[in-house]
């Protein structure tokens, strides 16, 4: 029996999975969510996930991290926390571990989700080729499914942190709106959950409409982001409904940026926290005209296939099947 260790290590939350693998097959034994902030270290989570389980069993582990991982070694982003694959190897008595970007192992995770774990935003044309992810949530990540002709490989970037480019008079007020508080402005900070925020604060403070009493409890009682986009998605509130539909759109647009950077013929995928939480918004037009407003390559861009990954495990599977493949019991995927 081989027993597969995987993690998805984010800011807000760390997901920790057994699994059981059959060959070229995974089997989900269980899983735990844990609060990041809550432990000092990975270790720590890891110690209360595991208990007394034997962990000589334990083959191979894969953690997907938010963060750029570097020689074996990641500064976890948004959390005190560093690691090291060779550390990580000798606490857990583990012969093959491996740490990637959470944006490579959700890229990884991508091709093992089931076809009813997505939802098409745009059709467009069946071929093989790159293939882009993009995640909101905490923050902004983005990653490549690079086509050798073959098989994909995942490769991670840090294309969130890369410079907000306005596309209207209202993004550009948004931008120096953000430059004044933070001087520079990536996309992070207004695709995320703090980036709606900032785009909610922005509409209010620029007078685009008045911030009502109940709405203003709501959002200091509540978490601000995740009331906004319930407000907006139901349409109860102007600045709630305009900071969602501008979200989308910058949303959209990042995401024809990176299909265009990673020629992504092979199709563009959505993940992250906020895409399924948001999931009618997405599919109302707002996303991908946006994406495919690209002048001269806007044909390009609508020949493309988008689809939003409503599995929220999609990270930790990526991260278990390139376990698998460590062990060697695996083919690598296609």
């Amino acid at each position: 029996m081989t027993m597969i260790l995987a993690g998805d290590i984010g800011g807000t939350k760390t997901v920790i999975g057994l699994f059981e693998a059959a060959g070229n097959r995974l089997q989900a034994i269980r899983d735990e969510t844990f609060p990041s902030r809550n432990y000092d270290t990975l270790e720590e989570i890891l110690s209360r996930f595991l208990g007394s389980e034997s962990r000589t069993s334990l083959r191979a582990a894969c953690f997907g991290v938010a963060g750029p991982v570097i020689e074996g070694r990641c500064k976890v982003t948004y959390l005190p926390w560093v690691l090291d694959e060779c550390n990580l190897a000798k606490t857990l008595h583990i012969p093959h571990l491996k740490l990637l970007n959470d944006l490579e192992a959700t890229a990884y995770g991508m091709l093992h989700i089931e076809p009813t774990d997505l939802c098409v935003l745009q059709s467009g044309l069946t071929r093989t080729g790159n293939i882009a992810v993009i995640a909101a949530g905490t923050g902004l990540g983005e990653a490549i499914l690079y086509w050798d002709g073959t098989r994909h490989h995942p490769m991670a970037t840090e294309g969130g942190h890369t410079d907000f480019a306005p596309r209207s008079d209202l993004e550009v007020n948004l931008l120096r709106y953000l430059q004044r508080e933070a001087g520079h402005v990536s996309y992070e900070r207004v695709l995320s959950g703090p980036g709606l925020f900032n785009i909610y604060r922005f509409l209010r403070d620029s007078g685009f409409a008045s911030e009502p009493d109940w709405l203003r409890t709501r959002i200091a009682a509540d978490d601000a982001s995740a009331a906004i986009s319930e407000i907006g998605l139901a349409g109860d509130d102007p600045l709630c409904t305009k900071a969602l539909d501008l979200f989308c759109s910058v949303y959209g647009a990042e995401a024809g940026n990176l299909a265009l950077k990673a020629f992504a013929i092979g199709g563009v995928y959505i993940g992250g926290g906020i895409g399924p939480k948001i999931l009618p918004r997405l599919q109302d037009g707002t996303f991908i005209r946006a994406f495919a407003d690209k002048g001269r390559f806007a044909d390009l861009l609508r020949s493309i296939e988008v689809k939003a990954a409503v599995n929220p495990r999609t990270a930790l599977l990526g991260a278990a099947h390139y376990a698998l493949q460590l062990t060697g019991d695996s083919a690598p995927p296609t």
